[in-house]
């Protein structure tokens, strides 16, 4: 086994319990439908960080060919899947039995440390690239991460429910962009 594959089992299994946090946040929200009061900014917000997830799992693969490993570059990524995680335990709530549930409410209440923590997601994948690779990632690659920065720095400042709705549904868009330029194929290199 290489050092890669026995790394990428850690990556894997934070990045694995992101994507449950999220899908049985989401299950949760479908069982309890009768007891949700329904603002679907979190939705999208859900789909959108298992959108993330994927894309950060995959291009973790361009790390395969790394053969010098030491701890430091190591737990750069490690961090950044740990803040993945941390950042989707914010986006849908726990939803006690036979308490009725405000998704609007919820959402406002961590807007400020989830969009913080993207923040944070996007520092740290900018940085794994300087640890790395001692420079930041192609310019493209780099303009769409700070493009997210300026989002949700303007999500942290702006607390109104129809400037969130358009933010996420921007956010949404761009991101598929940004796969769709920079993520399509696997690279076999």
């Amino acid at each position: 086994m290489d050092a890669f594959s026995y790394l990428s089992v850690l990556l894997s299994i934070i990045l694995g319990l992101a994507i449950t946090q999220l899908l049985q946040g989401l299950g949760r929200i479908i069982q309890a439908r009768n007891r949700i009061e329904m603002f679907w900014p979190p939705i999208v917000w859900a789909a959108l960080f298992i959108l993330v997830i994927v894309q950060t799992w995959w291009s973790l693969f361009g790390l395969r060919t790394r053969e010098n490993w030491s701890f430091f570059p190591f737990l750069v990524v490690v961090l950044q899947t740990i803040n993945l995680y941390l950042t989707t335990a914010l986006i849908l709530p726990e939803i006690p039995a036979g308490i009725r549930v405000d998704l609007r409410k919820h959402y406002f209440a961590e807007a400020r440390w989830f969009f913080s923590l993207t923040i944070v997601a996007v520092a740290l994948s900018l940085g794994k690239d300087l640890v790395l690779n001692g420079s930041l990632p192609a310019f493209a690659n780099t303009v769409i991460q700070l493009i997210f920065v300026g989002a949700a720095l303007s999500a942290i400042v702006f607390q109104r429910p129809w400037y969130h709705k358009l933010l996420a549904l921007v956010c949404l868009a761009l991101f598929g962009l940004y796969i769709a330029l920079l993520f399509t194929r696997l690279s076999s290199d």
